[in-house]
């Protein structure tokens, strides 16, 4: 299992922003908020990481919405590079977890 640090920080750029809320109706903030989830489930995205490392979350929102989120840490703070509402299949990992 993979370990955030305490102090959490969010770096979005103006290309990633909005891109989340337009393409699959997830805006940043709520984004934001899985990563306080005490039940979310951070995984390695060993199929898409590169030069850097990219890992999976998924967890609720403040409103009880599933997302799955792929990010990177990258100088210590959280990148975003996509999120979305969970699947059948990841809604049953999160909730065998929780």
């Amino acid at each position: 299992m993979v370990v955030l640090p305490n102090l959490i920080s969010f770096q979005w750029d103006k290309g990633n922003l909005n891109k989340n809320l337009i393409k699959h109706g997830v805006g940043s903030s709520e984004t934001e908020e899985v990563f306080y989830d005490k039940y979310k489930k951070i995984f390695k995205d060993r199929l898409h990481s590169g030069k850097e490392e990219r890992l999976r979350i998924i967890g609720k929102t403040k409103k009880n919405k599933l997302l799955f989120i792929v990010f990177m840490i990258r100088n210590n703070k959280v990148r975003v590079i996509s999120a979305r509402d969970l699947n059948k299949k990841e809604v049953y990992l999160y909730e065998k977890k929780a």
